[in-house]
């Protein structure tokens, strides 16, 4: 499996740890808005970071780095997602699994194999074909059942979490926020963050697209706190 980045240290991937980050190539989903056009397109044109050399890295300044994110693309769709995890563990670093959940059985065997210690679900859009077909960028019908089943593990198991969403112009308005927000009530944390407009995006449409302002994320925020009271807004 190939690694096509790796960032040595971070503060923002994983709230209140620093981190590593590793990025996995290819995604099943073609999200508009996407950041990482590259890895999920064309990764062959990026180059692959020797796991070794993140190996030598993490053992060095193990001191301070408390755990190694991964994510993507989608890391779920790589058969040695777990034998990552699996290295990452007996080099005695905490795991946090970055997903879009279109995968429930490697994430549940994930969890019991006590081989995450963190799980971040992305929530498009609202559960429902038009809506998550729009945010996903491909006919999200076959995958909607599956990330209801991932949702509901992550609920019902004993594993840290957080449900996110990329808030976008175009793609979702107030009532989206509700209706996810009524689909995930009784969750530990939802995280809802403002679309970046100033990036290449796999859409090029979407790149220059104004993002909400900070007075429209405040309501966002509000309302979802109505049905999830552990909503933060993250980059604020």
């Amino acid at each position: 499996m190939d690694i096509k980045g790796f960032v040595d240290l971070s503060l923002v991937d994983w709230d209140g740890r620093v981190s590593s980050v590793l990025f996995l190539p290819r995604c099943n989903l073609r999200c508009p808005y996407c950041y990482n056009s590259t890895l999920v397109l064309r990764p062959g044109e990026l180059p692959t970071v020797p796991f070794r050399q993140i190996e030598d890295y993490l053992k060095q300044h193990g001191d301070w780095i408390d755990g190694v994110v991964i994510t993507g693309g989608e890391p779920t769709v790589h058969g040695g997602l777990l034998n990552l995890c699996s290295k990452l563990k007996d080099i005695g670093f905490l795991v946090k699994l970055d997903t879009n959940g279109t995968n429930p059985n490697i994430v549940r065997k994930l969890i019991e194999k006590g081989m995450v210690d963190y799980v971040a679900l992305d929530v498009k859009a609202p559960l429902n074909e038009e809506k998550y077909s729009a945010a996903s960028g491909i006919d999200a019908k076959i995958f909607l059942g599956k990330i209801r089943e991932t949702l509901k593990t992550l609920l019902d198991f004993k594993v840290d979490y957080e449900f996110r969403t990329t808030l976008v112009p175009t793609l979702h308005e107030k009532e989206d926020v509700e209706e996810i927000c009524k689909e995930i009530r009784g969750c530990k944390k939802y995280v809802i963050q403002n679309f970046k407009g100033d990036v290449e995006t796999l859409n090029p449409n979407f790149k220059g697209l104004k993002p909400f302002t900070d007075r429209e994320m405040e309501a966002f925020l509000m309302l979802a706190r109505k049905y999830v009271p552990d909503t933060i807004l993250r980059g604020h």
